[in-house]
Protein backbone atom coordinates (compact mmCIF):
# COMPACT_ATOMS: atom_id res chain seq x y z
CA UNK A 1 0.00 0.00 0.00
CA UNK A 2 1.51 3.57 -0.63
CA UNK A 3 0.96 6.57 1.47
CA UNK A 4 0.66 10.24 0.12
CA UNK A 5 3.89 12.01 0.12
CA UNK A 6 4.64 14.61 3.45
CA UNK A 7 6.88 16.91 3.45
CA UNK A 8 9.11 18.35 6.17
CA UNK A 9 10.24 21.99 5.92
CA UNK A 10 13.24 23.47 7.97
CA UNK A 11 13.14 27.22 7.48
CA UNK A 12 12.42 27.37 3.56
CA UNK A 13 8.88 28.92 4.25
CA UNK A 14 8.56 30.00 0.32
CA UNK A 15 8.99 25.82 -0.97
CA UNK A 16 6.67 25.22 1.97
CA UNK A 17 4.16 27.42 0.48
CA UNK A 18 4.58 26.15 -3.00
CA UNK A 19 4.04 22.07 -1.46
CA UNK A 20 1.38 23.29 0.10
CA UNK A 21 -0.34 25.34 -2.70
CA UNK A 22 -0.25 21.87 -4.32
CA UNK A 23 -2.12 20.48 -1.84
CA UNK A 24 0.88 17.85 -0.31
CA UNK A 25 0.87 18.11 3.63
CA UNK A 26 3.93 19.95 5.09
CA UNK A 27 5.15 19.71 8.50
CA UNK A 28 7.07 23.24 8.91
CA UNK A 29 10.18 23.19 11.52
CA UNK A 30 11.30 26.66 12.66
CA UNK A 31 15.16 26.12 12.27
CA UNK A 32 17.37 28.61 11.17
CA UNK A 33 21.64 28.47 11.99
CA UNK A 34 23.19 29.59 14.85
CA UNK A 35 24.64 32.81 15.44
CA UNK A 36 27.39 33.67 13.64
CA UNK A 37 30.96 32.79 15.12
CA UNK A 38 28.99 30.72 18.26
CA UNK A 39 29.83 27.30 16.89
CA UNK A 40 33.11 26.51 18.88
CA UNK A 41 31.32 28.00 22.35
CA UNK A 42 27.96 25.94 21.84
CA UNK A 43 30.08 22.86 21.18
CA UNK A 44 32.38 23.36 24.20
CA UNK A 45 28.90 24.53 26.29
CA UNK A 46 27.01 21.21 24.76
CA UNK A 47 30.17 18.85 26.43
CA UNK A 48 29.86 21.18 29.65
CA UNK A 49 29.18 18.61 32.30
CA UNK A 50 27.63 21.19 34.73
CA UNK A 51 25.43 22.64 32.46
CA UNK A 52 22.47 20.53 32.61
CA UNK A 53 22.43 20.03 36.69
CA UNK A 54 23.12 24.20 36.90
CA UNK A 55 20.81 24.88 34.81
CA UNK A 56 17.61 22.98 36.64
CA UNK A 57 19.10 24.02 40.19
CA UNK A 58 19.10 27.80 39.04
CA UNK A 59 15.38 27.29 37.89
CA UNK A 60 14.63 25.04 40.91
CA UNK A 61 15.92 28.09 42.98
CA UNK A 62 13.80 30.50 40.99
CA UNK A 63 10.83 28.82 41.26
CA UNK A 64 11.14 28.45 45.07
CA UNK A 65 11.11 31.88 45.55
CA UNK A 66 8.09 33.64 47.60
CA UNK A 67 7.96 37.35 47.46
CA UNK A 68 6.06 39.64 50.13
CA UNK A 69 5.91 43.05 50.75
CA UNK A 70 7.03 43.34 54.11
CA UNK A 71 8.03 47.18 54.70
CA UNK A 72 8.00 50.33 53.02
CA UNK A 73 11.55 53.00 53.83
CA UNK A 74 13.03 55.85 52.60
CA UNK A 75 16.11 54.54 50.58
CA UNK A 76 18.57 56.04 53.17
CA UNK A 77 17.27 53.22 55.40
CA UNK A 78 16.49 50.44 52.83
CA UNK A 79 19.29 50.11 50.89
CA UNK A 80 22.02 52.68 53.02
CA UNK A 81 22.22 55.58 50.43
CA UNK A 82 23.53 58.49 51.93
CA UNK A 83 24.00 62.43 50.48
CA UNK A 84 25.12 62.36 47.16
CA UNK A 85 24.74 58.92 46.14
CA UNK A 86 21.95 57.97 42.88
CA UNK A 87 21.31 54.99 41.85
CA UNK A 88 20.09 54.50 38.11
CA UNK A 89 18.73 51.52 36.10
CA UNK A 90 20.61 49.57 33.62
CA UNK A 91 24.47 48.67 33.65
CA UNK A 92 27.37 50.99 34.62
CA UNK A 93 27.27 54.59 33.03
CA UNK A 94 29.10 57.33 33.96
CA UNK A 95 27.35 61.28 33.25
CA UNK A 96 29.48 61.58 30.38
CA UNK A 97 27.30 58.68 28.31
CA UNK A 98 24.48 58.97 29.93
CA UNK A 99 21.02 59.20 27.75
CA UNK A 100 18.70 62.40 27.43
CA UNK A 101 16.12 61.15 30.31
CA UNK A 102 18.77 59.42 32.53
CA UNK A 103 20.27 63.08 32.45
CA UNK A 104 16.76 64.47 33.38
CA UNK A 105 16.06 61.80 36.11
CA UNK A 106 19.63 62.82 37.89
CA UNK A 107 19.02 66.42 37.64
CA UNK A 108 15.44 65.89 38.98
CA UNK A 109 16.87 64.44 42.40
CA UNK A 110 19.51 66.52 42.61
CA UNK A 111 17.03 69.55 43.04
CA UNK A 112 14.38 67.14 45.51
CA UNK A 113 17.66 65.91 47.74
CA UNK A 114 18.29 70.00 48.01
CA UNK A 115 21.73 68.97 46.29
CA UNK A 116 21.22 72.32 44.36
CA UNK A 117 17.99 74.98 43.85
CA UNK A 118 17.19 74.20 39.84
CA UNK A 119 18.28 71.72 37.55
CA UNK A 120 20.20 73.64 35.49
CA UNK A 121 22.79 73.78 38.79
CA UNK A 122 22.68 70.19 38.86
CA UNK A 123 24.09 69.72 34.96
CA UNK A 124 26.60 71.03 36.28
CA UNK A 125 27.04 69.84 39.79
CA UNK A 126 26.89 66.15 37.71
CA UNK A 127 28.85 67.30 34.80
CA UNK A 128 31.73 67.96 37.70
CA UNK A 129 31.25 64.39 39.29
CA UNK A 130 32.80 65.32 42.71
CA UNK A 131 30.05 65.43 45.00
CA UNK A 132 27.89 62.82 43.93
CA UNK A 133 27.92 58.93 42.60
CA UNK A 134 26.40 56.86 40.32
CA UNK A 135 25.68 52.95 40.74
CA UNK A 136 23.18 50.38 39.12
CA UNK A 137 20.33 49.85 40.99
CA UNK A 138 20.83 45.99 40.72
CA UNK A 139 24.08 46.28 42.61
CA UNK A 140 21.95 46.93 45.75
CA UNK A 141 19.32 44.59 45.20
CA UNK A 142 16.47 47.11 43.73
CA UNK A 143 15.39 47.70 40.34
CA UNK A 144 14.13 50.73 39.07
CA UNK A 145 11.71 51.42 35.76
CA UNK A 146 12.94 53.83 32.87
CA UNK A 147 15.82 55.91 34.41
CA UNK A 148 15.41 53.82 37.85
CA UNK A 149 16.83 56.64 39.65
CA UNK A 150 16.97 56.11 43.35
CA UNK A 151 17.71 59.01 45.93
CA UNK A 152 18.06 58.94 49.32
CA UNK A 153 14.44 60.44 50.37
CA UNK A 154 12.66 58.42 48.15
CA UNK A 155 10.26 56.03 49.38
CA UNK A 156 10.90 52.23 48.78
CA UNK A 157 8.94 49.03 48.80
CA UNK A 158 10.33 45.94 50.69
CA UNK A 159 10.34 42.62 49.20
CA UNK A 160 11.88 39.15 51.34
CA UNK A 161 11.76 36.24 50.85
CA UNK A 162 10.44 34.39 53.85
CA UNK A 163 12.74 30.80 53.43
CA UNK A 164 15.94 32.67 53.52
CA UNK A 165 15.49 36.33 54.61
CA UNK A 166 16.61 37.93 50.96
CA UNK A 167 15.16 41.44 50.16
CA UNK A 168 14.64 43.11 47.21
CA UNK A 169 13.28 47.11 46.48
CA UNK A 170 11.95 49.59 44.27
CA UNK A 171 10.72 53.04 44.57
CA UNK A 172 6.92 53.40 44.36
CA UNK A 173 5.18 54.50 41.17
CA UNK A 174 4.49 58.19 39.92
CA UNK A 175 1.99 57.05 37.26
CA UNK A 176 2.48 57.83 33.46
CA UNK A 177 3.77 60.80 31.66
CA UNK A 178 5.48 63.70 32.72
CA UNK A 179 7.02 61.85 35.49
CA UNK A 180 11.03 61.62 36.74
CA UNK A 181 11.43 58.04 35.51
CA UNK A 182 10.82 59.18 32.13
CA UNK A 183 13.14 62.37 32.26
CA UNK A 184 10.67 64.98 33.00
CA UNK A 185 11.80 67.29 35.97
CA UNK A 186 9.42 70.42 36.03
CA UNK A 187 7.81 72.04 39.31
CA UNK A 188 4.85 70.15 38.87
CA UNK A 189 7.00 66.24 38.80
CA UNK A 190 9.04 67.27 41.79
CA UNK A 191 5.58 68.76 43.81
CA UNK A 192 4.86 65.10 43.47
CA UNK A 193 7.97 63.29 44.44
CA UNK A 194 7.74 65.46 47.90
CA UNK A 195 4.19 64.63 48.19
CA UNK A 196 5.27 60.78 47.99
CA UNK A 197 7.94 61.54 50.65
CA UNK A 198 6.04 63.12 52.95
CA UNK A 199 2.49 61.96 52.54
CA UNK A 200 2.35 58.20 50.33
CA UNK A 201 5.87 56.77 51.65
CA UNK A 202 4.77 56.97 55.65
CA UNK A 203 1.17 55.98 54.95
CA UNK A 204 1.80 53.07 52.79
CA UNK A 205 4.45 52.11 55.86
CA UNK A 206 1.93 52.04 58.74
CA UNK A 207 -0.31 50.25 56.54
CA UNK A 208 1.92 47.76 55.12
CA UNK A 209 2.92 46.93 58.77
CA UNK A 210 -0.29 46.57 60.13
CA UNK A 211 -2.07 45.00 57.22
CA UNK A 212 -1.73 40.80 56.51
CA UNK A 213 1.18 39.73 54.46
CA UNK A 214 0.98 40.69 50.98
CA UNK A 215 1.76 37.83 48.81
CA UNK A 216 3.24 39.63 45.51
CA UNK A 217 4.27 36.37 43.79
CA UNK A 218 0.56 34.67 44.66
CA UNK A 219 -1.25 38.39 43.01
CA UNK A 220 1.43 38.05 39.98
CA UNK A 221 -0.17 34.67 39.50
CA UNK A 222 -4.16 35.51 39.95
CA UNK A 223 -2.59 38.86 37.37
CA UNK A 224 -2.00 36.55 34.90
CA UNK A 225 -5.66 34.95 34.99
CA UNK A 226 -6.97 38.76 34.87
CA UNK A 227 -5.18 39.93 31.44
CA UNK A 228 -2.32 41.61 33.08
CA UNK A 229 1.12 40.45 31.76
CA UNK A 230 2.94 42.57 34.84
CA UNK A 231 5.31 44.82 32.75
CA UNK A 232 2.86 47.32 30.59
CA UNK A 233 -0.11 45.86 31.97
CA UNK A 234 -0.56 46.07 35.94
CA UNK A 235 -4.21 47.10 35.75
CA UNK A 236 -5.97 43.83 38.06
CA UNK A 237 -2.36 43.82 40.49
CA UNK A 238 -2.95 47.74 41.32
CA UNK A 239 -6.40 46.73 42.09
CA UNK A 240 -5.53 43.64 44.21
CA UNK A 241 -2.98 45.43 46.17
CA UNK A 242 -5.44 48.50 46.38
CA UNK A 243 -7.94 45.74 47.75
CA UNK A 244 -4.79 44.10 50.24
CA UNK A 245 -4.02 47.74 51.74
CA UNK A 246 -7.08 49.95 51.70
CA UNK A 247 -8.41 48.97 54.86
CA UNK A 248 -5.22 49.47 56.78
CA UNK A 249 -4.51 52.71 55.02
CA UNK A 250 -8.04 53.78 55.94
CA UNK A 251 -7.86 52.61 59.69
CA UNK A 252 -4.35 54.51 60.17
CA UNK A 253 -5.88 57.82 59.94
CA UNK A 254 -7.33 57.17 63.70
CA UNK A 255 -5.09 58.56 66.49
CA UNK A 256 -3.02 62.03 66.91
CA UNK A 257 -0.19 62.28 64.85
CA UNK A 258 -1.05 60.05 62.16
CA UNK A 259 -1.84 61.14 58.45
CA UNK A 260 -4.95 62.78 57.65
CA UNK A 261 -8.66 61.41 56.26
CA UNK A 262 -7.99 63.97 53.60
CA UNK A 263 -4.20 62.32 53.40
CA UNK A 264 -5.95 59.30 52.63
CA UNK A 265 -8.49 59.72 50.51
CA UNK A 266 -5.88 61.65 48.20
CA UNK A 267 -3.55 58.25 48.29
CA UNK A 268 -6.21 56.02 47.55
CA UNK A 269 -7.29 58.38 44.29
CA UNK A 270 -3.74 58.63 43.21
CA UNK A 271 -2.97 54.40 43.63
CA UNK A 272 -6.40 53.39 42.16
CA UNK A 273 -5.74 55.83 38.83
CA UNK A 274 -2.23 55.07 38.68
CA UNK A 275 -2.94 51.59 36.48
CA UNK A 276 1.22 51.10 36.51
CA UNK A 277 1.46 51.46 40.59
CA UNK A 278 2.10 47.65 40.79
CA UNK A 279 4.85 47.43 38.32
CA UNK A 280 7.30 48.56 41.72
CA UNK A 281 6.22 45.75 43.20
CA UNK A 282 6.29 42.81 40.31
CA UNK A 283 10.16 44.07 39.54
CA UNK A 284 11.23 43.51 42.72
CA UNK A 285 9.25 39.88 42.97
CA UNK A 286 11.58 38.89 39.71
CA UNK A 287 14.25 40.06 40.98
CA UNK A 288 13.90 38.08 44.26
CA UNK A 289 13.32 35.22 42.74
CA UNK A 290 16.72 35.93 39.51
CA UNK A 291 18.71 36.41 42.16
CA UNK A 292 18.08 33.55 44.33
CA UNK A 293 19.63 31.69 40.66
CA UNK A 294 22.88 33.67 40.78
CA UNK A 295 25.88 32.46 40.84
CA UNK A 296 25.89 28.90 40.16
CA UNK A 297 29.08 27.70 37.95
CA UNK A 298 27.91 26.20 34.45
CA UNK A 299 24.53 28.00 34.57
CA UNK A 300 23.90 29.61 31.35
CA UNK A 301 20.64 30.96 32.34
CA UNK A 302 20.09 34.69 32.02
CA UNK A 303 20.17 36.73 35.73
CA UNK A 304 19.24 39.87 34.90
CA UNK A 305 18.74 41.70 31.27
CA UNK A 306 18.61 45.98 32.04
CA UNK A 307 18.89 48.98 30.02
CA UNK A 308 20.48 53.01 30.90
CA UNK A 309 19.01 53.88 27.44
CA UNK A 310 22.91 53.62 26.41
CA UNK A 311 23.88 50.07 27.00
CA UNK A 312 21.62 47.35 26.72
CA UNK A 313 23.06 44.67 29.64
CA UNK A 314 22.82 41.15 30.69
CA UNK A 315 24.22 39.35 33.81
CA UNK A 316 24.34 35.57 33.89
CA UNK A 317 23.82 33.21 36.87
CA UNK A 318 27.67 30.98 35.86
CA UNK A 319 29.54 34.66 34.94
CA UNK A 320 28.91 36.34 38.26
CA UNK A 321 28.18 39.63 38.31
CA UNK A 322 29.96 40.84 34.76
CA UNK A 323 28.00 42.78 32.31
CA UNK A 324 27.73 41.81 28.77
CA UNK A 325 26.30 44.78 26.88
CA UNK A 326 25.67 46.28 23.47
CA UNK A 327 24.11 49.42 22.04
CA UNK A 328 20.54 49.84 23.20
CA UNK A 329 17.83 49.80 20.70
CA UNK A 330 15.11 51.99 19.93
CA UNK A 331 10.98 50.42 20.55
CA UNK A 332 8.99 49.80 18.04
CA UNK A 333 5.33 50.90 18.86
CA UNK A 334 3.20 53.42 19.07
CA UNK A 335 3.64 57.24 20.20
CA UNK A 336 1.75 59.59 22.03
CA UNK A 337 0.42 62.75 20.75
CA UNK A 338 2.47 64.19 18.05
CA UNK A 339 5.76 62.42 18.77
CA UNK A 340 7.52 60.13 16.44
CA UNK A 341 10.31 57.66 16.25
CA UNK A 342 12.96 60.77 16.20
CA UNK A 343 11.68 61.60 19.44
CA UNK A 344 12.26 58.46 21.46
CA UNK A 345 15.50 57.37 23.36
CA UNK A 346 16.60 54.21 22.84
CA UNK A 347 15.59 52.03 25.53
CA UNK A 348 15.80 52.39 29.29
CA UNK A 349 14.85 50.74 32.19
CA UNK A 350 15.25 47.84 34.83
CA UNK A 351 11.73 46.76 34.26
CA UNK A 352 13.01 43.80 31.41
CA UNK A 353 13.35 42.06 35.28
CA UNK A 354 9.75 41.02 34.44
CA UNK A 355 10.82 39.27 31.23
CA UNK A 356 14.12 38.03 32.28
CA UNK A 357 11.30 35.95 34.95
CA UNK A 358 8.97 35.03 32.26
CA UNK A 359 6.68 38.06 32.50
CA UNK A 360 5.82 40.97 30.30
CA UNK A 361 6.85 40.14 26.45
CA UNK A 362 7.01 36.46 27.75
CA UNK A 363 3.76 36.29 28.95
CA UNK A 364 2.19 38.34 26.18
CA UNK A 365 -0.53 35.63 25.56
CA UNK A 366 -1.94 36.14 28.93
CA UNK A 367 -3.11 39.63 28.11
CA UNK A 368 -4.07 40.19 24.23
CA UNK A 369 -5.48 43.87 25.26
CA UNK A 370 -1.72 44.87 25.66
CA UNK A 371 -1.53 44.63 21.96
CA UNK A 372 -3.55 48.04 21.98
CA UNK A 373 -1.07 50.12 24.08
CA UNK A 374 2.12 48.15 22.63
CA UNK A 375 0.99 48.05 19.04
CA UNK A 376 1.48 44.05 17.11
CA UNK A 377 -2.07 41.65 17.05
CA UNK A 378 -3.46 38.90 19.40
CA UNK A 379 -2.20 36.48 16.95
CA UNK A 380 1.34 38.05 17.50
CA UNK A 381 1.01 38.05 20.86
CA UNK A 382 0.22 34.48 20.96
CA UNK A 383 2.93 33.41 19.12
CA UNK A 384 5.17 35.61 20.66
CA UNK A 385 4.48 33.37 24.48
CA UNK A 386 4.93 30.25 22.28
CA UNK A 387 8.27 31.64 20.21
CA UNK A 388 9.96 32.14 23.91
CA UNK A 389 9.59 28.63 25.13
CA UNK A 390 12.29 27.43 22.60
CA UNK A 391 14.82 30.14 24.23
CA UNK A 392 14.14 29.02 27.70
CA UNK A 393 15.03 26.40 30.39
CA UNK A 394 11.75 25.79 31.79
CA UNK A 395 8.35 27.00 32.49
CA UNK A 396 6.52 28.45 36.24
CA UNK A 397 3.53 26.54 36.49
CA UNK A 398 2.61 29.29 39.31
CA UNK A 399 2.57 31.87 36.81
CA UNK A 400 0.34 30.39 33.81
CA UNK A 401 -1.45 31.16 30.77
CA UNK A 402 -4.93 30.33 30.34
CA UNK A 403 -4.88 30.72 26.46
CA UNK A 404 -2.11 27.83 26.15
CA UNK A 405 -4.20 25.54 28.54
CA UNK A 406 -2.62 27.39 31.23
CA UNK A 407 1.00 26.04 30.61
CA UNK A 408 2.63 27.82 32.61
CA UNK A 409 4.98 30.81 31.48
CA UNK A 410 8.27 30.36 29.60
CA UNK A 411 10.95 30.92 32.44
CA UNK A 412 14.47 31.06 32.58
CA UNK A 413 16.79 32.65 29.43
CA UNK A 414 19.10 30.24 28.69
CA UNK A 415 22.13 31.85 26.59
CA UNK A 416 23.07 28.88 24.25
CA UNK A 417 19.46 28.81 23.10
CA UNK A 418 19.49 32.12 22.15
CA UNK A 419 22.80 31.59 20.34
CA UNK A 420 21.66 28.50 18.98
CA UNK A 421 18.41 29.49 17.33
CA UNK A 422 19.01 33.12 16.93
CA UNK A 423 15.30 33.81 18.91
CA UNK A 424 16.03 36.94 20.90
CA UNK A 425 14.04 38.00 24.05
CA UNK A 426 11.01 39.82 23.28
CA UNK A 427 10.29 43.14 26.11
CA UNK A 428 7.36 45.15 26.30
CA UNK A 429 8.53 48.49 27.00
CA UNK A 430 7.59 52.22 27.76
CA UNK A 431 9.08 54.95 25.53
CA UNK A 432 10.91 58.45 26.86
CA UNK A 433 11.84 61.02 24.83
CA UNK A 434 15.67 61.47 23.78
CA UNK A 435 15.78 64.98 25.37
CA UNK A 436 15.75 65.58 29.07
CA UNK A 437 12.54 67.08 30.65
CA UNK A 438 10.19 65.53 28.16
CA UNK A 439 9.23 62.48 29.88
CA UNK A 440 7.22 59.67 28.07
CA UNK A 441 6.52 59.42 24.62
CA UNK A 442 4.94 56.09 23.79
CA UNK A 443 5.38 52.73 24.52
CA UNK A 444 6.03 49.50 22.06
CA UNK A 445 7.93 46.07 21.62
CA UNK A 446 11.68 45.75 21.73
CA UNK A 447 14.31 43.23 21.79
CA UNK A 448 18.24 43.22 23.07
CA UNK A 449 21.39 43.62 20.72
CA UNK A 450 21.63 40.32 19.81
CA UNK A 451 25.44 40.04 20.23
CA UNK A 452 25.49 40.48 23.71
CA UNK A 453 24.37 36.69 23.98
CA UNK A 454 27.22 35.23 21.56
CA UNK A 455 29.27 37.78 24.18
CA UNK A 456 28.14 36.16 27.26
CA UNK A 457 28.34 32.45 25.25
CA UNK A 458 32.08 32.59 24.86
CA UNK A 459 32.50 34.03 28.66
CA UNK A 460 31.13 30.71 29.73
CA UNK A 461 32.59 28.81 27.47
CA UNK A 462 35.99 30.19 28.37
CA UNK A 463 34.90 29.03 32.17
CA UNK A 464 34.20 25.76 31.25
CA UNK A 465 37.26 24.94 29.24
CA UNK A 466 39.53 26.61 32.14
CA UNK A 467 37.32 24.00 34.67
CA UNK A 468 37.88 21.43 31.74
CA UNK A 469 41.53 22.06 32.21
CA UNK A 470 42.16 21.55 35.61
CA UNK A 471 39.82 18.84 36.15
CA UNK A 472 41.72 15.54 37.41
CA UNK A 473 42.34 13.25 34.48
Amino acid sequence: MTTAPHVVSTGVDLLAQAIEDQAAPVSRVDWRPPMADTEDDLATLALDPLRPDANAAALERMLDVQAILVDVLPASEAVGLERGDFLHAGPPISWERASGPLRGALMGGAVLEGLVDTPDQAAALLEGGLHVRLEPCHHRRTVGPMAGVVTPSMWMFVLEDPATGDRTHCTLNEGLGKVLRYGAYSPEVLTRLRWMNDVLGPLLQRAVRAAPPVDVTAILGQMLQMGDEAHNRNRAGTLMLLRDLAPAMVTSADGAGGPTRADVAEALRFVGANDHFFLNLAMPACKLALDAARDIPGSTMVVAMARNGTDFGIQVSGTGDTWFTGPAQVADGLYLGDYGPDDANPDIGDSAITETAGLGGFAMATAPAIVRFVGGSVPDALATTRRMREITVGENLRWSVPVLEFAGVPTGIDVTRVCRTGILPQINTGMAGKVAGVGQVGAGLVNPPADIFPSALAGLAQLSRARAATAPA
